[in-house]
């Protein structure tokens, strides 16, 4: 049995005359934590929207678990244990810390087939490291520890695969390296595919297995980041200089 999770094939998102994604094919498999890069406008949040139900791909495949995906409404991405974040953290800003996760599992209302021991509240705040703030408002924590929370809501879903848009952007260094530290940790011990879109480059490329590299909506790069840094159409494209540190 294939270990692939989700499928893309030919992937394309148009808005008017503008080509955002240009027919983006990528695999993504059980378990595996992958990166997405490029500069900015180069189609990175539109290909993530389009595989997380966010919006219909104008054309192309999403193949999950033998089912197709494109074009259904969210909550068959749901059912299917796909689960994502924002680039804001969308909490529920009066509502406790505990209370926003027990959002998430009331919301999901499905069990998972397997190991999942994530199943209440507090041992997800255990695992994201959230704890201690259980009792608070979620709009009395720091933008950082939103951040985290959001991504708390999405385990509670009971996901297999997690999309993590951006969950860097506003972190101290200290506080990205946290974050990766988590996102590692989350993926071994719940055996989650993760996909990872970051402008925090160095930082998602020493954690991620596997990088695609998206430029002016086309994937022009897909391998380990050590590959991946060292090839000329990259350099070119993206921000050399940052590259070559990497490198």
């Amino acid at each position: 049995m294939s270990d692939i999770f989700l499928e893309a094939r030919d992937i394309t998102v148009r808005f008017g005359g503008l080509v955002a994604v240009d027919a983006v094919s990528a695999t993504f498999r059980a378990g595996e934590l992958v990166g997405i890069i490029g500069p900015n406008g180069a189609g990175k949040t539109t290909f993530f929207n389009a595989i997380s139900g966010v919006i219909p791909p104008t054309s192309g495949q999403l193949i999950a678990g033998g089912r197709s995906l494109a074009g259904k409404p969210p909550h068959f991405y749901a059912a299917a244990g796909v689960a994502r974040t924002f680039q804001t953290p969308r909490v529920f800003a009066d509502m406790t810390v505990t209370a926003n996760i027990d959002f998430g599992l009331k919301f999901a209302g499905r069990q998972r087939e397997g190991s999942w021991h994530l199943r209440d509240a507090t041992s997800i705040l255990e695992l994201i490291g959230l704890v201690h703030l259980a009792e608070l408002p979620a709009a009395a924590i720091t933008p950082s520890q939103q951040r985290v929370l959001e991504i708390g809501m999405a385990l509670a879903t009971r996901p297999r695969m997690l999309l993590l848009d951006e969950v860097a952007a506003g972190l101290t260094e200290i506080e990205v390296d946290n974050m990766a530290q988590l996102i590692r940790r989350m993926r071994d011990e719940l055996d989650l595919t993760v996909v990872w879109i970051e402008h925090a480059v160095t930082t998602l490329l020493k954690y991620v297995e596997r990088v695609i590299v998206l430029h002016q909506g086309r994937k022009i790069a897909d391998g380990v980041p050590d590959e991946v840094v060292r090839n000329a159409e990259v350099v070119e494209a993206y921000l050399g200089d940052e590259m070559e540190q990497t490198a």
